[in-house]
């Protein structure tokens, strides 16, 4: 069974003082609630995981991410971040392969592989992003495109290996934009990429990953996704930035 992960990905907002606020006042709204079995991740700036890391750790059930890493272990990359700096820092898990980071800086496949390598080899937990643009989708080549992403970063990887990595899809057409893909679209793509898994690491490693959704994810219709039978959980951008936001997201997992 895959384990319900609801993570929020900060990207390049807030400041310090602001985030270690949201996570106190998250953390405390998830005391007073009902708890259910559901992972909580802020995935941070790099600059904050050391100073966000007490308050994290000191919530049950809450967990600290990177938002990306270096495919190198060390050495004269001026500016990058090795997953080792990482998990010195108390991150537990790193976001590899969001569609911005391909976008915005042309990470290829193997450069994603090679990324993943290094945080599994520092024991971090891998959140892998797929998804395909509009104009991929109205040619409906949606599913071939997400095949060709996990193929191309993920298929290397030993079933061991595979129990840390999580998938988040994002279509890309609906980050940012307030747009979200319906029920069954979201239902459609994570019932694909689970079939395309076990086609490569079998039922068993494909039951028990977990594939979250991104792209839009709010308080108002976190409890219909999640409801999908493939949907584990959710990757939330904006609406992880406002603690009663992401406190309702979280809470959509509750009876």
């Amino acid at each position: 069974m895959a384990q319900k992960i609801v993570a929020g990905n900060w990207k390049m907002n807030l400041s310090l003082q602001e985030g270690l606020t949201l996570i106190s006042e998250t953390t405390n709204m998830l005391k007073d609630e009902k708890r259910n079995d559901a992972k909580v991740i802020f995935a941070t700036p790099f600059v904050y995981l050391h100073a966000v890391r007490n308050l994290v750790e000191q919530t049950s059930g809450t967990y600290l991410a990177a938002q990306n890493c270096s495919e190198h272990t060390k050495g004269a990359y001026t500016g990058e971040i090795s997953a080792s700096m990482l998990a010195s820092v108390g991150a537990g898990y790193v976001i590899i392969g969001h569609s911005e980071r391909r976008l915005y800086y042309n990470e290829t496949h193997q450069q994603l592989a090679e990324k993943i390598n290094r945080a599994l080899e520092e024991n971090l937990q891998v959140i892998f992003c797929c998804g395909e643009t509009i104009e991929i989708r109205e040619k409906n080549e949606h599913i071939e495109f997400v095949q060709k992403q996990l193929a191309g970063s993920l298929f290397h990887l030993s079933n061991e290996q595979m129990k840390n990595i999580v998938v988040a899809y994002e279509p890309v057409w609906a980050i940012g934009t307030g747009k979200t893909a319906s029920t069954e679209q979201a239902q459609e793509m994570h019932a694909e990429i689970r079939k395309y898994l076990s086609e490569k690491f079998g039922t068993e490693t494909a039951q028990n990953t977990s594939i979250l959704y991104g792209g839009s994810v709010n308080a108002g219709n976190a409890k219909e996704l999640f409801a999908c039978p493939d949907v584990d959980g959710g990757l939330v951008g904006g609406a992880s930035l406002k603690s009663r936001d992401f406190t309702e997201i979280i809470k959509a997992y509750n009876p």
